[in-house]
C-alpha cells in the first residue's frame, strides 16, 4: 500500500508563521544597518531567532531570500508590479510614493546598496512583461520603438528611484511626489492618445 503524505494544516502555518519572521528580520536589518550589503544569513537567523538552517530550509540561498523580500517588501507597502491596465499604471505612484515614506530607510537601501540592486534585479523581466501588457492597448497604434520610450518612461515615473529625486531634489513630500509622477504619467499617456509621441 502507497503511503500517502500528509500536510498538516499547523505544520503549514508554523512554516508560514517563520518564513514571515525571516523576511521581517531581513527588513529590521535593512532598515538599520549601516551596511546593508554586509548583513548575513546567520545576522538573520539571530534576528528572527531562528537558527541559521532554518533560514536555508525557507530561502537555500540568499539571492532566494532576496527576491522573496522584494516581492514582500511591495506587498507590504501595496506597489504593485503588476498592473492590469494604463489606469492602474497612473495611479501607482500616487497610492505607493506615501508609503515608501514610511518604508524609508529600507526603500533607500533598495536603491542604493548591492543586496538592494540584485533585489530588484530580479524582479526586472517580470515587471517589464507587466507593464508592456498593461500599456498595450494604449500604446497599440505606435512603433515598438516608440512604444518601447513610453514603457520606459512608465518605468521611470512609476519607481522607488523617481521618489526618491522626486524628494531630494524636488523637495516633495512621498504623497506630493506621487501625485506628481502620476500626473506626468497622465500627461504622457493623454498626448498619446492624441497623436503626439517620442520621436523614433
Amino acid at each position: 500500500m502507497e503511503a500517502r503524505s500528509y500536510h498538516s494544516p499547523l505544520r503549514q502555518e508554523k512554516a508560514r508563521e517563520t518564513r514571515e519572521a525571516i523576511l521581517k528580520a531581513l527588513y529590521r536589518l535593512m532598515s538599520t544597518s549601516s551596511m546593508p550589503d554586509e548583513i548575513s544569513m546567520d545576522a538573520i537567523a539571530t534576528e528572527a531567532g531562528v537558527q541559521r538552517r532554518t533560514v536555508f530550509r525557507h530561502f537555500p540561498t540568499k539571492d532566494e531570500l532576496l527576491a522573496a523580500f522584494w516581492s514582500w517588501l511591495n506587498d507590504l507597502m501595496g506597489a504593485s508590479i503588476t498592473p492590469k491596465d494604463a489606469d492602474a499604471i497612473v495611479a501607482g505612484p500616487k497610492e505607493a510614493f506615501p508609503r515608501f515614506d514610511t518604508h524609508e530607510a529600507a526603500i533607500r537601501a533598495s536603491l542604493h546598496t548591492r543586496t538592494g540592486r540584485d533585489m530588484r534585479a530580479g524582479m526586472v523581466g517580470a515587471r517589464r512583461l507587466h507593464f508592456a501588457g498593461a500599456l498595450a492597448p494604449a500604446l497599440s497604434h505606435l512603433s515598438p520603438a516608440e512604444a518601447r520610450k513610453v514603457e520606459a518612461l512608465a518605468h521611470l515615473l512609476y519607481s522607488a528611484s523617481a521618489w526618491e529625486v522626486l524628494k531630494d531634489y524636488g523637495g516633495l513630500t512621498g504623497a506630493q511626489a506621487g501625485e506628481a509622477a502620476s500626473w506626468a504619467l497622465e500627461t504622457i499617456l493623454s498626448a498619446v492618445a492624441s497623436g503626439s509621441a517620442p520621436r523614433t
